[in-house]
């Protein structure tokens, strides 16, 4: 029995669009299909006639600084984020975490577009791109927009996006400027390729001793892609200390709700890891700053 009954290879963003809205329904947009296939193939996802791929689609396999921007296309491969330079200086935490996706293999075919639209609320990918205060670049049949990379996400296992007539194209990040740096850390089982019992990811704006800026983002910390917003509050503009650190720990717990999951951990046992992962990644992000 065939997956799909047709599939189509647009070139441009406009002929992704009117396949989407022209095709025979069900209809879905597909870049690495390293998620979306195994969902379909395993009963997961419903019948879908039409796949429309979008790795074709020059826009959005591009990495280039725009303006004081970095853009990434969403059809990059997990691959190319990891070894290009211009997103090893701008947004390390995403290369640390796409380097803890799956395999090489998988990481050779996935991409970041599709690791986002999947709508997990722990992929490393998004809690990076979370905790960068990316935004993303979404097309319709009325054109581009751009939105807030935290309101991709409605609950867990689907975006906000009509995936029958709209796609992600790509992702903004801000330029790194003096004194910024971020980082990702993870902990898992330790049979290697693995999902995350939790992840953190820090971006930090660091003038001397005084923290001028930060964004936190942890998962699982909720529904969807969790960004510590009380502790943010509790770190901005204050000089770093032990103390310090320990309240904005404590703001994080509060805000964060962790949850009890059958195959990773205990919400008891993530409160606990949580201590040590924040402050790790914080110290990192803090010191690459300096």
């Amino acid at each position: 029995m065939n997956l799909w009954q047709e599939f189509r290879q647009p070139t441009s963003i406009t002929e992704a669009i009117k396949d989407l809205t022209s095709a025979t329904k069900p209809v879905l947009p597909i870049a690495g299909g390293s998620d979306l296939l195994i969902d379909i193939r395993q009963g997961r996802h419903g019948a879908v006639h039409t796949l429309v791929d979008m790795k074709s689609v020059r826009e959005m396999n591009l990495i280039e600084l725009r303006g004081d921007e970095l853009y990434i296309g969403a059809s990059v491969s997990i691959t190319r984020i990891i070894t290009d330079p211009l997103v090893l200086q701008n947004a390390q935490a995403l290369v640390e975490a796409c380097n803890l996706i799956a395999g090489p293999q998988v990481r050779n075919i996935a991409t970041l577009g599709g690791n986002v639209a999947h709508a997990l609320p722990a992929a490393d990918g998004t809690i990076a791109m979370a905790a960068l205060d990316a935004q993303a670049e979404v097309a319709n049949p009325e054109g581009l927009r751009r939105m807030d990379f935290i309101d991709l996400f409605h609950c867990p296992g689907k975006s906000t996006l009509d995936k029958s007539c709209e796609i992600i194209t790509g992702f903004y990040i801000k330029q790194i400027a003096q004194g910024q740096a971020s980082s990702f850390k993870r902990i898992m089982r330790p049979q290697g390729v693995a999902l995350p019992i939790l992840n953190c990811a820090v971006w930090i704006h660091r003038s001397g001793n005084t923290i001028s800026d930060t964004h936190i983002s942890i998962g699982p910390g909720g529904p969807t892609p969790f960004r510590g917003t009380d502790a943010e509050a509790h770190l901005r503009g204050q000089d770093l200390s032990d103390d310090l650190l320990n309240g904005a720990l404590e703001k994080l717990m509060n805000q964060a709700k962790f949850r009890t999951s059958p195959r990773r951990a205990t919400a008891d046992y993530r409160k606990h890891v949580v201590k040590d992962l924040f402050r790790d990644t914080f110290k990192t992000a803090w010191n690459r700053a300096g």
